[in-house]
């Protein structure tokens, strides 16, 4: 498979819906993250990326006077534990902590869950992990076909410079929403956090994208700098 643009994978779908980059700086000396949620309703839109106490972010309701269910769209996307970085799109970011901080894996902890139960969608569960050397792994809990039976898919990949891997709780827009498809995508890692951080934002679709997270990790001493860009403000 040939390494993409980020930009004109983003730029060219209008709804993946929430996405994870994983990967390392084309200098070779950061981890590199990306986290994005994007809405179609007003429920989804109604959100921004905060940090939270244990080193990553929460989301949470931008007017609480319009939040009308908060059980699939409140909840840590990044945790931090011991150096490992952990990045998903829903409260899976508890389970895997939860289960790490016990001893287990990120597959133990992934093993005992599935897709959303938001039929007819049935959307992905996507997890992603980052070690302290900057090697990652990725995750997707999908429905088989789109029926309610859940299959689990598990990558892992070493730190090249230069060199990522995006994926996406969606293939396209669509009524229901077509999951994601195949591999996670390899793309291209150039830029400092604030040029990454900008190309990402900038080339999400303007009409449904609500909020990002980036962040660089610096892998000789575990600096870490970090960008959140909500379009709620």
């Amino acid at each position: 498979m040939m390494i993409k643009s980020l930009a004109e994978e983003l730029s060219g779908n209008t709804y993946p819906g929430r996405g994870i980059v994983l990967g390392k700086s084309k200098d070779g000396k950061h981890a590199v993250i990306a986290y994005f949620i994007m809405g179609r309703s007003v429920n989804s839109r109604n959100r921004i990326f905060e940090e939270n106490d244990r080193g990553g972010i929460r989301t949470k309701a931008f007017d609480e006077s319009k939040m009308e269910d908060p059980s699939l769209i409140i909840y840590n996307p990044v945790l931090k534990l011991e150096g490992i970085t952990i990045v998903t799109n829903g409260d899976q970011t508890d389970t895997i902590y939860d289960v790490m901080s016990e001893g287990g894996c990120y597959h133990d902890a992934l093993i005992t869950r599935e897709y959303e139960p938001d039929y007819p969608n049935y959307t992905p569960r996507i997890s992603g992990i980052v070690k302290p050397n900057g090697d990652y792994n990725l995750s997707i809990l999908k429905s088989n076909l789109g029926q309610p039976q859940c299959v689990r898919f598990f990558y892992e990949y070493p730190a090249v410079a230069g060199q990522g891997h995006f994926i996406h709780t969606y293939k396209c827009d669509g009524n229901p929403i077509p999951s994601f498809e195949g591999e996670p995508t390899p793309v291209e890692i150039d830029g400092d956090i604030d040029s990454f951080t900008d190309m990402v934002w900038s080339n999400l679709n303007e009409d449904n994208k609500v909020s990002l997270f980036t962040r660089f990790i610096n892998l000789e001493n575990g600096a870490e700098e970090t960008r959140i860009i909500n379009k709620n403000i």
